[in-house]
């Protein structure tokens, strides 16, 4: 059997867990079927767990070094009135602030930190199209669009919610519906005003502003098929409706020049109801794709590395068969996505689609308006934000082959 670990997909998920194998000491070779990383609807959000993490392998100095904004605390406006709603000053790290961190840089720096080990191989331009099997219905490896058959120890599914490895291999989805997408365009910064706003929500509308230095990227949250209804509405009425919303940013929205400035991202919320069959396993959105509230879709893409990695790495190293622990990572992380998922779609129940309903009586929740007056529960609810439901301690082996 080949000693190697076929990664197929490079998002964090599967640079994460690669550099983390590597690290260890075990060959592995992680599939990327673009060119680069760029892409329209990359996360931005590095969470303090996260940021935790790269402290455990000595990295997070240099990670740092990454062009970023902070935030460490959040508010939202709704129909004109601002609500503070979470507060991360009380979490128990030295960082206790959100990194908001262009995706295609950390991935760049995963990637290039992965490149240090002997063991890492990253083929970029190099698409996957399936699993393939042995005689006893083991997964053996993959095949790539060059017809090329890679055999594999194991198998790791990382590549998306739309994921060719999981479709392949019959693995079980349970789609648990998100009734919203969202836009993604970009707003100058350069003669506006701008708040210092996490989102904003008004009568039929709802938008979140990540700071990426020299402008904002916008989310811009629509019922589920509403791209189609903006479309046949035309450019000057989203502008309208966008100056509305940001009026302080009118300057900027009057810039958009077509509507091919706007991508849209169809949200989705689903989980694998199975993660793994011998010799594969799913991580990250491939396993469970997150709703963008919160922002923890790389989080816990990551923390499903980690704990794989300390799972498997070490008998991997030693040339055992992985197979009998696979089931260990889905019984450690289950409880968790479940509880997010949750959360997730209350969110979407009961703030988005009330918002996105429009309706002249708007009002932020009394559940809100009681947050935004304690100190307190802004804290625990920054802390359930930086934190999530709990954080993951790196106990994978170092080989000591890191170059340097």
């Amino acid at each position: 059997m080949n000693d190697r670990v076929a990664v197929v997909g490079g998002g964090p998920a599967g640079l994460f867990s690669g550099l983390l194998f590597a690290r260890a000491g075990v060959p592995v070779t992680v599939f990327e079927k673009h060119g680069d990383f760029l892409r329209d609807f990359r996360g931005d959000t590095v969470h303090p767990t996260t940021l935790d993490l790269f402290r455990q392998l000595g990295l997070l100095e240099a990670v740092l070094e990454i062009p970023h904004s902070r935030i460490d605390s959040m508010r939202i406006r709704i129909a004109g009135e601002v609500f503070a709603v979470a507060d991360l000053s009380a979490l128990p790290f030295r960082e206790r602030y959100i990194a908001m961190m262009p995706q295609w840089d950390l991935l760049k720096f995963l990637a290039d930190e992965g490149r240090r080990y002997p063991e890492f191989e990253l083929r970029m331009s190099t698409a996957v199209t399936g699993a393939t099997f042995d005689g006893d219905g083991r997964v053996d490896g993959v095949t790539l669009a060059s017809g090329e058959r890679f055999p594999a120890r194991l198998v790791i599914a990382a590549d998306g919610r739309r994921s060719v490895i999981r479709d392949s291999a019959a693995l079980p989805l349970e789609d648990l519906y998100a009734p919203i997408d969202v836009l993604w365009f970009r707003l100058e910064k350069a003669g506006a005003a701008g708040e210092d706003l996490t989102a904003v929500i008004g009568r039929g509308h709802f938008a979140v502003l990540i700071d990426r230095a020299d402008y904002f990227q916008c989310a811009y949250v629509v019922a589920k098929g509403g791209r189609t209804e903006i479309d046949d509405a035309g450019l000057d009425a989203f502008k309208a409706d966008l100056a509305d919303l940001l009026p302080e940013l009118a300057p900027s929205v009057a810039r958009i020049a077509s509507l091919d400035e706007v991508k849209t991202l169809s949200v989705r919320l689903d989980r694998l109801t199975t993660w793994h069959r011998p010799g594969l396993l799913a991580l990250g959105d491939a396993a469970h794709a997150m709703s963008p509230v919160g922002g923890v879709g790389i989080n816990f893409a990551v923390q499903d590395a980690v704990v794989a990695a300390n799972l498997l790495a070490g008998p991997l190293a030693l040339g055992e068969n992985p197979d009998p622990l696979l089931h260990r990572l889905q019984a450690d992380r289950w409880r968790k996505i479940v509880r997010m998922q949750a959360v997730q779609k209350i969110a979407h129940e009961r703030l988005l689609a009330p918002a996105l309903a429009g309706g002249d009586d708007l009002r932020a929740p009394l559940p809100l308006r009681v947050l935004s007056r304690h100190r307190r529960l802004r804290r625990m609810a920054g802390r359930l934000l930086g934190l999530g439901l709990g954080h993951e301690t790196i106990t994978s082996p170092d080989a000591g082959r890191r170059r340097p």
